[in-house]
């Protein structure tokens, strides 16, 4: 709450100050949309006039990137300002909702700046191995992938290949016989034909 003179009167009135939420702001094309992490007036719509940018989201690689002024995020939290529940997801996946739980134990006297930034340097730590971890995992499957869909296209061109040179033996064996025949069928008209002439042969002296 914020006091300011009344501009006529001079008494001292009481101000509300303006409620903040910290929400996404769709950005990106139609069924691949891309975020702004955003600060804006709670009254404000969806895609109106925002007091501060954050970073963005994007949702459409694996894993999904968030990229953040963390320390900007963490200030507003501390401020107040209320993250919508997906954007509170993504802030506690940064990190930011824990150091604002540290900051505020640490502003309470619960616990010293100095056990605080270990604590969220351990958990800092515990989040880049996991983030590697799943970049690899994401890495290894489709490498995964590849091998398959490569393994597959060896077997369908091999596949190919010897239906191929099948159809090339099919076609070269019924020439062979093809060939075959039609030399019996030579020879057996010329045997035909020469055993028609030795009779014709033959038979001319007699008449």
């Amino acid at each position: 709450m914020r006091f300011a003179k009344h501009r006529w009167t001079g008494s001292i009135i009481k101000i509300k100050s303006m409620a903040t939420k910290i929400r996404l702001q769709r950005h990106g094309r139609k069924n691949k949309p891309f975020y702004h992490v955003v600060v804006a007036d709670a009254r404000a719509p969806r895609d109106g006039r925002i007091v501060e940018k954050l970073g963005t989201f994007n949702p459409n690689v694996e894993p999904p990137i968030v990229e953040l002024n963390f320390d900007s995020a963490v200030k507003w939290v501390l401020n107040g300002a209320t993250p919508t529940d997906t954007v509170r997801m993504l802030l506690s996946k940064e990190g930011v909702m824990l150091k604002k739980h540290l900051q505020v134990g640490v502003n309470k006297g619960a616990i010293t700046q100095e056990a605080a930034d270990e604590k969220f340097g351990a958990w800092q730590s515990t989040k880049e191995a996991a983030d590697q971890s799943a970049v690899d995992g994401v890495a290894k499957v489709k490498a995964d992938q590849e091998a398959k869909e490569a393994a597959t296209r060896i077997e369908v061109r091999e596949a190919a290949a010897k239906a191929l040179k099948e159809q090339e033996e099919a076609a070269l064996k019924a020439a062979a016989e093809e060939a075959a025949k039609k030399a019996e069928d030579e020879a057996a008209a010329a045997k035909t034909e020469e055993t028609t002439k030795e009779a014709t042969e033959e038979a001319a002296p007699e008449a």
